[in-house]
């Protein structure tokens, strides 16, 4: 489980988190919601250790963050950001490989092989594995780092906006592998999501952020409010429901 205790960071004086605690509940998928400028990305990136806030605490399943070595943390907890820099003439197969650096140091295994093999596979790769990352269109490349992070193999996965550069065939993909991962592997998942349908129809649980602070939580079904999203978006946002599923109409 990662728990955060009252979380707090400001960039020039600007408030960007404030006070935020929150469960995130183990071996399940939670999807991260709100408008632009809510402070999502940044508390995922906390979470992570890839930026330090101000105030509060982070556990991950009952101990500091802080306690975990660089290494040891790698081995327990993958993210993958909005924007990664990559070298452009680094192959495919190489990237995905780079999943295993925390857990083989460099040296391959023939069991690190095996889980490179199946991440390529899983996101369709197999027929670029020799390619270089600069002859990729965009959604080839973001799916090249997702295996790179699947391969990884952590407990607990955190995702800022994976769906970028996805087409709706891909971004189906990616969601039903997370909840194959979640319901066969008891892996934890914690997603920044724009789109309201592919959370309604995937996560389990909610977090809804609004101007840096969390502005509801909880099981989907009870996030997926008509009130609670026209509030939450400041923009009227009608739920259905569609063969017993909700679906958030904003047009």
């Amino acid at each position: 489980m990662i728990h955060t205790h009252n979380i707090q960071l400001k960039l020039g004086g600007n408030p960007i988190l404030n006070q935020v605690s929150i469960q995130v509940p183990k071996s399940r998928f939670t999807a991260l919601i709100g408008p632009n400028g809510a402070g999502k990305s940044t508390l995922l990136h906390i979470i992570a250790r890839l930026r330090k806030q101000d105030a509060g605490d982070i556990e991950l399943d009952g101990n500091k963050i802080q306690a975990y070595s660089h290494n040891e943390l790698a081995r327990h907890l993958s993210v993958l950001r909005q924007e990664t820099r990559i070298a452009s003439r680094l192959q495919v197969r190489d990237l995905v490989a780079f999943g295993r650096y925390p857990h083989n140091k460099g040296r391959r295994t023939p069991k690190d092989e095996t889980i490179v093999d199946q991440a390529l596979a899983d996101f369709d790769l197999e027929a670029f594995a020799e390619r270089f990352l600069d002859t990729l269109s965009g959604g080839q490349r973001q799916r090249a780092l997702l295996a790179m992070n699947f391969a990884q193999n952590t407990d607990t996965v955190l995702l800022d906006e994976p769906l970028n550069n996805l087409d709706l065939s891909y971004a189906r993909v990616l969601m039903q592998l997370i909840r194959t991962q979640v319901e066969q592997k008891a892996r934890t998942f914690v997603l920044v999501l724009h789109d309201l349908n592919y959370a309604a129809r995937y996560a389990d649980y909610i977090i809804a952020m609004k101007q840096g602070e969390v502005f509801a939580h909880g099981e989907t079904a009870q996030i997926f409010e008509t009130g609670l999203l026209s509030e939450l978006y400041d923009t009227p946002i009608k739920v259905a429901q569609v063969d017993g599923m909700p679906l958030a109409i904003s047009y």
